[in-house]
């Protein structure tokens, strides 16, 4: 009986050991546990963002799985994601370890990179007009906006406009191309290719057999013919937030609205303020405040002259050609028939002009809204009409200079109160009041005329110049030249004085043109 008691017993054992050695045996042979050798750290925990996802036993592999999940998430959209993605290893050594599964790891790496997306940056085009840039969401948008512009002075829709690679900029920058929709249609590759070859060849021997002849009223396709933006375009690929985009329906309001910017008017022959303030659509008041020289509606303005207008243009400039027919009266230029012996200011008309009338195809160009340039193409005249012929003088006109130096205006041209007995009340030149004996130096070369006493005048000094006026210095003291005498300008004739009728020590100077005096202030330089 003991016997056998020691025999189960010892199977009993046998059998513990076997169970012990199948589990250890188990659990080297299962793939979740891996044997190590002591070489160092051979265990790695995997934490991403703060957050431990799983365990590897090559670092290496963590890297390689956290770049696959950050693509499945990326793969999700189709715009460019900006996530979190911290990854740190953390390394043990250890005899044996579990390490998890590929697949596990892959599935928690990517919920925390989805719950750590930041935003999502949208593929979109950058429009640059000049200085101004707006950020539309696709390139149709961007045809689109670029087409309002065409579209607000092509009521028929006849062109287009669409983006092409600029092949001569070293970044991919996108340019426009304009063209009917009729030649969009007929640009296919084969049409290319023919004409290119043996179209190019038969075009050239048709046009040596029929050349052009010349068109007729009925030959000519009127309105418009050609279109083109006026501004330079450039448009680029670029990843943005949702918030930098801008709406199409605002960008086209942005680009095609109307707002003033600053001109310049030149001033022609015959205009005046308030004919400049109907031509440019400026309220008179404004057309002052904006221009400096102009204190108020009765300024001066010269031919030539620049004045600063304000006109309506939207960001995007729009130049196009109409071709146009139109009926008019008409003028030839003025013929001019020079003569060297008159001076700059003497003109006579020989011919007096008359109109003729025309019909008129005319290649007109517009900036906008603004005609910029007409340029006749063909022209039938039904009468001609007769130039007016002018002949000028070429010779520059003498100039007159203040007679002295310095001087207190005591009085000047046009009516007055007597100022002494037997003074007139409408005085016929300028009085500066000065101490007697000031040099008084002739206005203009010339010859004098006389030299003298001159009754009210006192002592007097008449110079004619060359021009036909003839300058007159009262009140003189004494005359320093004497008639026929042939004098210089800025010559000391006479010292000033106080004779005649006088109130006191001054000069007394006048400018006859035609025998009348004029105010000298107005032709003095």
């Amino acid at each position: 009986m003991r016997l056998f008691t020691g025999y189960y017993k010892s199977l009993r054992i046998r059998a513990l050991k076997i169970r012990m050695l199948a589990v250890i045996a188990s659990i080297f042979f299962l793939p979740s546990f891996v044997p190590f050798e002591k070489l160092g750290n051979n265990m790695f925990a995997v934490i991403l963002n703060g957050q431990e996802v799983g365990v590897v036993s090559d670092p290496g592999e963590a890297d390689e799985l956290v770049r696959e999940a950050r693509r499945q998430v990326a793969s999700g959209s189709q715009e460019l994601m900006l996530m979190e993605s911290d990854l740190e290893v953390v390394g043990s050594e250890v005899l044996w370890g579990k390490i998890d599964e590929p697949g596990q790891i892959m599935e928690r790496m990517t919920r925390v990179l989805t719950s750590a997306v930041k935003e999502t940056l949208h593929r979109s085009y950058v429009v640059k007009i000049n200085e101004y840039m707006v950020n539309l969401a696709s390139r149709e948008e961007v045809v689109s906006l670029l087409q309002a512009a065409l579209d607000k002075y092509d009521s028929a829709g006849r062109y287009q406009v669409e983006l092409h690679l600029d092949n001569t900029r070293e970044l991919p920058v996108l340019t426009t191309r304009i063209q009917t929709r009729e030649e969009a249609a007929e640009q296919t590759q084969e049409a290319i290719i023919m004409e290119a070859g043996i179209q190019a060849e038969l075009t050239t021997v048709f046009e040596e057999a029929e050349p052009a002849g010349e068109k007729d009223f009925e030959d000519y396709d009127l309105g418009l013919i050609s279109m083109e933006y006026g501004d330079t375009i450039e448009v680029v690929e670029a990843y943005l937030k949702e918030e930098e985009l801008t709406g199409l329906d605002a960008a086209i309001r942005e680009v095609t609205q109307d707002e003033e910017k600053n001109d310049l008017y030149e001033v022609i022959s015959g205009d005046t303020l308030s004919e400049i303030a109907i031509k440019t659509n400026i309220p008179m008041e404004r057309l002052i405040e904006m221009n400096d020289s102009l204190e108020d509606e009765n300024s001066m303005i010269r031919v030539g002259e620049e004045l600063i207008i304000t006109v309506p243009e939207p960001k995007l400039a729009v130049v196009r050609q109409e071709e146009m027919y139109y009926e008019e009266d008409y003028e030839e230029e003025v013929i001019y028939v020079d003569n060297d012996d008159w001076y700059t200011t003497r003109r006579e008309t020989l011919q007096e002009p008359s109109a003729g009338h025309r019909r008129v195809i005319a290649l007109v160009t517009f900036e906008n809204d603004k005609e910029t340039d007409r340029d006749i193409i063909k022209e039938e005249v039904t009468y001609r009409a007769v130039p007016k012929i002018v002949e000028r003088g070429t010779k520059i006109p003498p100039t007159y200079i203040k007679p002295i130096a310095g001087g207190r205006k005591s009085s000047g041209f046009g009516r007055r109160s007597r100022p002494t007995r037997g003074a007139s009340t409408y005085h016929k030149g300028i009085d500066w009041a000065t101490p007697t004996g000031t040099a008084v130096n002739a206005s203009c070369g010339g010859t004098v005329a006389k030299a003298g006493w001159g009754s009210g005048y006192g002592y007097v000094v008449y110079i004619n110049h060359p021009d036909g006026r003839q300058t007159r210095y009262g009140h003189l003291s004494k005359v320093l030249v004497s008639a026929g005498q042939t004098v210089s300008q800025g010559q000391k004739i006479a010292l000033s004085g106080n004779t005649g009728v006088s109130t006191g020590p001054h000069l007394h100077f006048e400018i006859l043109i035609n025998g009348s005096q004029v105010d000298p202030l107005k032709y003095l330089n």
